[in-house]
C-alpha cells in the first residue's frame, strides 16, 4: 500500500506544485509539503483496498504542520486529475479557514482607550524561530553557571554555621 501511496503522492505533487517535498509519515502515510504556499497534503491508508484518507492543512511560521483542517476518503483508482481536483478543493477550504475574519477595530471597542500602533515595532520571534537561526550553536551539555555555584556555597556555609552552633561549642 505504501508503494501505491508514494507513487500517487509523487504524481499529485507534480501536478499541484512545482516546489514540493514528499516524505513518509509515522503512520505509514505520505505527506506532500508545499513550503512556498505554506500548505501540506497527507495520503494515509484506511484499511480498504485502493482507498486512502486525504487530509490537508497549513504550515505554521516555525515550519511545523498545523493539524488537518479538512479530510476526505478518496479512491486511488481514480485518475490523477480527479485526485488533484479533490486536493485543490481541500486546499481552498484550508486557505479560506486560514484567513482571519475582519473584526472590530480598537477604536470601536468600549472600555479601554485604543493605543496607536508603533510603526517600527516588530514582535519577538517565537521559540521555534529562534532555535532555527543560523550561527547559533546548540549546547553540548548542561552546565552550572558561576552564580549557581556561589548560591550553593552560601547555602553550604549557612548550613555549616548552623551545625557548628549546635554541635561545635560543647564537646560530648
Amino acid at each position: 500500500m505504501y508503494v501505491q501511496l508514494r507513487e500517487t503522492a509523487d504524481e499529485l505533487a507534480g501536478v499541484l506544485w512545482r516546489e514540493h517535498t514528499v516524505y513518509r509519515e509515522r503512520g505509514g502515510g505520505v505527506v506532500i509539503r508545499g513550503e512556498h504556499v505554506r500548505r501540506w497534503i497527507s495520503l494515509a491508508p484506511t484499511g480498504g483496498k485502493d482507498r486512502a484518507l486525504l487530509r490537508a492543512g497549513r504550515i505554521l511560521d516555525g515550519g511545523t504542520t498545523a493539524p488537518a483542517r479538512t479530510e476526505v476518503v478518496v479512491d486511488l483508482t481514480a485518475g490523477t486529475p480527479e485526485l488533484a481536483a479533490v486536493c485543490r478543493r481541500l486546499l481552498a477550504d484550508v486557505a479560506a479557514a486560514a484567513e482571519p475574519a475582519p473584526g472590530p477595530s480598537r477604536a470601536g471597542r468600549p472600555g479601554k482607550p485604543g493605543k496607536p500602533g508603533k510603526p517600527g515595532k516588530q514582535e519577538k520571534p517565537g521559540r521555534a524561530a529562534r532555535a532555527a537561526r543560523p550561527g547559533r550553536r546548540p549546547r553540548r551539555e548542561r552546565h552550572t553557571s558561576p552564580g549557581s555555584w556561589f548560591v550553593l556555597l552560601c547555602v553550604a556555609a549557612v548550613l555549616g554555621a548552623w551545625l557548628y552552633s549546635l554541635f561545635g561549642r560543647y564537646p560530648y
